[in-house]
């Protein structure tokens, strides 16, 4: 390779926990590094430790519906701090031996860059930085990513990389890489123009079986339990041209039909964003479908929003109540109001949307949640004909509800982020009942 042309390797790491599975997640933010770094004249390649169709793997990973599915599973020891939880503990994700002999048949980088995202899945970033290092001991390591950021103090003390980038890594990483590498380029992506970035390079992977899609990032509300707002400070959205022209290019040159939707706030301002999108996916007669694992903004569902989704193709909606109790709801957040949530059902319904296409999720193991509420909220959703979904609390640094969450823990939160996991329900305190836990869970299904 060419002096002028610098090699970069990027990674996505292994996922180490209880459980994982294939919910439209794709590393968006390392891969749109790796189409900046081309567009600015790098050579890079990818490494995806959670590849599920890497082609040495005995079987290939098989496509579920909408193009989801398992990661390959391998039973590994469960963290020391952990050990009071009666779970399996499992890396998800190829053999290391495929890591080490990817990086080997890789020609030799300049920089490695690594991603995170949980916070309490960096066992799995240490675990994979071990292996640059053992394999690559002279090629500095950056790591970025959503446990860099929020755990920053955390990733320097015990990721083992050279380099810790807290924030938008797209911004910084022209400048970064240029210094490690003494290549220097002329930044052509800007932060505060979207559309200036290219499509993220989502050609690396074996397999596109789906495309997750950001119109933008950051959002209006304030959540307590939500880490949007430090992440993303400002609400930055690209122009609905930008996106359509994605969309179309993913789906005629990689016949890609599944799309999830990744915003935080992707109904918001519907007359300037999302409706343009839309009717631009509608006046191209793309055969798409839509999926919004990241949930929907409950208020702006209106009659008209409603019809206009089902016509564009969405199949899965599910929607942001996370309570179904009014009392005190300000204190966690004030994106819908009592009446709103049957209300936008009603015009869901209205569009045709039925079954299972429409889900609500409904936040369990709260700091001091009344299980007496959330079982009425489970109900509550059930009687509006719509599929309960819990989604177990996470305590996040730097949001509004982790002093409470720090407070309410059986676990030293403030110590280590392996007890941030939800599977372990944190915030929930002695006398803690797993028994509990499976009955909500029927619940939900019964």
């Amino acid at each position: 390779m060419e002096k002028h042309d610098p090699h970069i390797l990027l990674i996505n790491p292994w996922i180490h926990d209880f459980a994982a599975y294939d919910f439209w997640a794709k590393p968006i933010g390392v891969l749109a590094i790796a189409s900046i770094l081309r567009m600015h004249g790098y050579q890079v390649s990818y490494i995806d430790c959670l590849d599920r169709f890497h082609p040495e793997l005995s079987h290939t990973g098989k496509t579920g519906r909408f193009g989801k599915g398992h990661y390959l599973k391998s039973r590994i020891q469960k963290p020391e701090k952990l050990y009071d939880v009666p779970r399996n503990y499992s890396r998800y994700g190829i053999p290391a031996s495929l890591v080490r002999k990817a990086i080997k048949e890789r020609p030799r980088p300049e920089v490695v860059l690594v991603t995170s995202l949980m916070t309490y899945w960096y066992p799995g970033v240490i675990a994979l930085i071990e292996i640059v290092r053992e394999t690559l001991p002279e090629v500095p390591v950056v790591l970025g990513g959503i446990y860099a950021t929020l755990c920053y103090d955390h990733a320097v003390n015990n990721a083992g990389a050279d380099f810790v980038q807290c924030g938008e890594s797209e911004a910084a990483v022209i400048e970064l890489v240029g210094r490690l590498t003494g290549f220097a380029a002329e930044q052509r992506a800007f932060a505060d123009d979207p559309d200036t970035y290219p499509y993220p390079a989502f050609d690396l992977q074996s397999n596109i079986t789906y495309v997750p899609i950001l119109t933008g990032r950051g959002c209006p509300f304030r959540c307590a339990y939500c880490a949007s707002s430090f992440l993303n400070p400002t609400l930055r959205r690209r122009s609905p041209r930008h996106v359509v022209e994605e969309i179309a290019y993913w789906h005629k040159k990689y016949s890609v039909q599944d799309f999830a939707f990744y915003d935080d706030a992707l109904l918001i301002d519907a007359n300037r964003h999302i409706i343009p999108i839309l009717e631009g996916v509608l006046a191209r007669g793309l055969d798409v479908r839509f999926h919004t694992p990241n949930a929907l903004h409950i208020r702006p569902l209106s009659r008209d929003m409603a019809r206009l989704l089902f016509r564009a193709g969405f199949k899965t909606i599910r929607l942001g109540l996370e309570t179904a109790s009014f009392n005190d709801r300000k204190a966690m957040d004030s994106k819908v109001g009592p009446g709103e949530f049957q209300q936008a059902v009603d015009h869901l319904k209205g569009a045709d949307f039925k079954g299972e296409a429409i889900g609500a999720y409904l936040l369990h193991g709260l700091p001091g949640q009344d299980l007496a509420e959330l079982e009425t909220s489970i109900k509550m959703v059930k009687s509006c004909g719509v599929r309960p979904i819990l989604t177990q609390y996470s305590p996040i640094p730097h949001t509004a509800l982790w002093p409470e969450a720090v407070k309410s823990s059986r676990y030293d939160l403030d110590s280590d982020p392996i007890f941030h996991n939800n599977s372990i329900f944190p915030c929930q305190k002695e006398p803690f009942s797993w028994k509990k836990v499976g009955y909500f869970m029927r619940l939900t299904r019964g």
